[in-house]
């Protein structure tokens, strides 16, 4: 399969009324002023010659939010396939039912010039905040091509 591998964790609580599932908005100037598919799953790139995608998934959380997997079964939520050509990612993801208190994260952090062709390097945290967010609105905050897994997430518990 060409193209890149990700992996992440889709960390999940139930409530009352409703399941929750934790979410970060990606950090760096691009995504500063939007909010509408500019969340993100915890998730990053591996190399799947070097490592599988569920030590990824768990090692990406662990550096994008800078806290461990809460202990929980981990669900396996598949891949999905998403972009094109040699920007397209196969994304795998497993859903862990677990709390996290969003004010205990301490983001990784990412280089890039900046303002462009300035020659300056800065650094951007990689998701500048995190929250629990209901299955709907989730929807909505995620990006296209991770939206698949609120419903593998949903069926799974249905």
């Amino acid at each position: 399969m060409a193209g890149k591998f990700s992996a992440g964790i889709l960390l999940f609580r139930r409530t009352a009324g409703d399941t929750e599932v934790l979410i970060g908005h990606m950090g760096g100037p691009f995504w500063a002023r939007k909010d509408a598919g500019a969340w993100s799953i915890p998730k990053g790139e591996y190399e799947p010659e070097y490592e599988s995608a569920e030590v990824a998934a768990a090692r990406e959380f662990l550096e994008e939010l800078g806290l461990p997997v809460p202990e929980g079964d981990r669900v396996p939520l598949g891949e999905v396939r998403y972009g094109s050509g040699k920007s397209a990612k196969n994304l795998t993801v497993w859903a862990v039912e677990g709390d996290l208190d969003p004010s205990t994260v301490v983001p990784g952090t990412f280089e890039m010039e900046w303002p462009p062709k300035s020659g300056r390097l800065a650094t951007f945290p990689e998701i500048d905040r995190v929250g629990w967010f209901d299955l709907a609105t989730a929807h909505d905050k995620l990006g296209a091509g991770q939206r698949p897994y609120l419903d593998r997430l949903a069926e799974h518990l249905a």
